[in-house]
């Protein structure tokens, strides 16, 4: 039976993938958090690899406080690029597949139109970065390494956008949320479909193993809240807002649509919409 291995089993991708796992009983899963198995020590992971039979590792991991990450410059490196490239040599070695999970910050958001795979990286903050660090780690110690790349993640689980938005619109009369940032939610169950999708498939990557995936569609942050607000119930009033309105330690990108043709054609996935996602996730919580 191929053994799956999970890292950042807390996270949101991470709590999904445990959700999804028991659909796929031909395989064996092991979970594991920070504590169990800190993916920036290198000594560490390559004993864990040593009492395990790893054929897929997915690499949930990460820093993702975006703002703190401009502060904690080192922290952000060590967890989301040193410790990838640790997890990169030791599946080369061992001979596990590394499916490494990436952002949209690693674009500066100048774009006008859905983001390819191969165009130029450029970005603009701290966390940005070591995710293309990361990136750079796996590719170079790990060549058959597929990173995919996504944005605006949320779940049921975790700390996001709809989770906040649920909670101050019960707790205010109206809120302001920016409508100059366009890109597309990613509903992280979807996501963990996608990467078994992956998993499952016969297909032989291309020979470049970087993929986007997030919901279809496009849309602003306040276009997000609107949506959360009518599917809730909410009498909340939604107030759009430039990003100069609401200054943040870091600068996010402008424009996050990314283009997602090459994994659906690829591995034969079907994206859902991302409204009704949303309506699916929404059905969990409320």
């Amino acid at each position: 039976m191929p053994t799956i291995l999970v890292t950042g089993a807390n996270g949101q991708l991470g709590q999904e993938m445990q959700v999804i796992a028991a659909s796929y009983p031909e395989y064996s899963f092991l979970f594991v958090t920070r504590n169990e198995l800190p993916i920036d020590d290198f000594s560490a992971v390559k004993n864990f690899f040593s009492q395990h039979a790893i054929d897929y590792c997915v690499n949930c991991a990460a820093y993702t406080a975006v703002d703190k990450a401009e502060a904690e410059v080192d922290k952000a490196y060590s967890i989301n690029a040193d410790a990838v490239g640790n997890l990169a040599k030791i599946c080369k070695t061992s001979g596990t597949q590394l499916i490494h999970i990436s952002t949209d910050y690693v674009f500066d958001g100048t774009n006008t139109e859905p983001i390819k795979e191969d165009q130029t990286t450029n970005p603009i903050g701290v966390y940005g970065a070591s995710k293309l660090k990361g990136e750079q780690e796996a590719l170079q110690h790990d060549p058959s390494a597929i990173i995919i790349r996504t944005s605006w993640v949320y779940s049921s689980f975790g700390n996001n956008f709809v989770k906040t938005m649920l909670r101050l619109m019960k707790e205010r009369e109206s809120i302001n949320v920016v409508s100059d940032q366009f890109g597309c939610p990613t509903y992280a169950a979807d996501l963990a479909e996608a990467i078994m999708k992956i998993i499952t498939s016969n297909s032989q990557p291309p020979t470049s193993n970087i993929y986007n995936y997030s919901n279809k569609g496009m849309i602003n942050w306040h276009q997000f809240a609107v949506a959360i607000k009518e599917l809730s119930g909410s009498a909340c009033v939604v107030n759009p807002i430039p990003s100069s309105q609401y200054p943040t330690p870091a600068k996010r990108p402008a424009y996050s649509v990314m283009d997602t043709s090459k994994i659906q054609q690829t591995f034969a996935i079907t994206i859902p919409e991302w409204k009704e996602s949303l309506k699916k996730c929404l059905a969990k919580m409320l």
